[in-house]
């Protein structure tokens, strides 16, 4: 972090994380949106799709920023929570619930970043779909890397984090 006559009133901290780019190229090609299409191709594996509910499902981030970091939404393409249903909230909530679950279990992380990122201003990187985010997180996660090399080190695979992942939440 960059300090600003010698303290840290008014300095504005920079979070990098160049491993997003992939993503941010990916979003820029403008094509449909993949919480629509993938649930859509019952390839669950192949697609990362961890847990199906009626209303809502639970398919693992393609551009994760940690191992296991999972998206929770509703297979209906909606752009803001209030637009939900009663049972797409409720479901929505209890599939979050069950996905922590399963991280405990499969990946016992010390502690979790859970949210909704609301428009583009605020984040979103899919801002017509309204999903969840479940990041686990443990202590020292954040080290020298992201910060020095450019570079988050991911000690497993996405084919990894769902076979831990699949089994606990089925």
């Amino acid at each position: 972090m960059a300090k600003r006559g010698g303290s840290m009133a008014g300095a504005m901290a920079r979070l990098w994380a160049p491993w997003r780019m992939a993503y941010i190229k990916e979003a820029e090609k403008g094509e449909a949106c993949f919480l629509c299409g993938l649930p859509k191709q019952k390839k669950d594996r192949e697609n990362l799709i961890l847990k199906r509910g009626k209303s809502c499902f639970v398919i693992l981030n393609k551009y994760p920023y940690n191992n296991g970091h999972l998206l929770v939404a509703p297979y209906r393409h909606v752009a803001d929570i209030e637009k939900l249903t009663n049972a797409e909230s409720l479901e929505l909530m209890r599939l979050t619930g069950r996905a922590k679950v399963a991280l405990d279990r499969a990946m016992k992380p010390h502690g979790y970043n859970v949210g909704v990122n609301l428009g583009r201003a605020a984040g979103a990187g899919l801002p017509g779909h309204v999903h969840l985010h479940v990041v686990p997180r443990w202590n020292g996660d954040t080290n020298f890397m992201p910060l020095l090399g450019d570079t988050k080190v991911l000690p497993l695979t996405l084919a990894e984090s769902w076979e831990m992942l699949a089994r606990r939440l089925r």
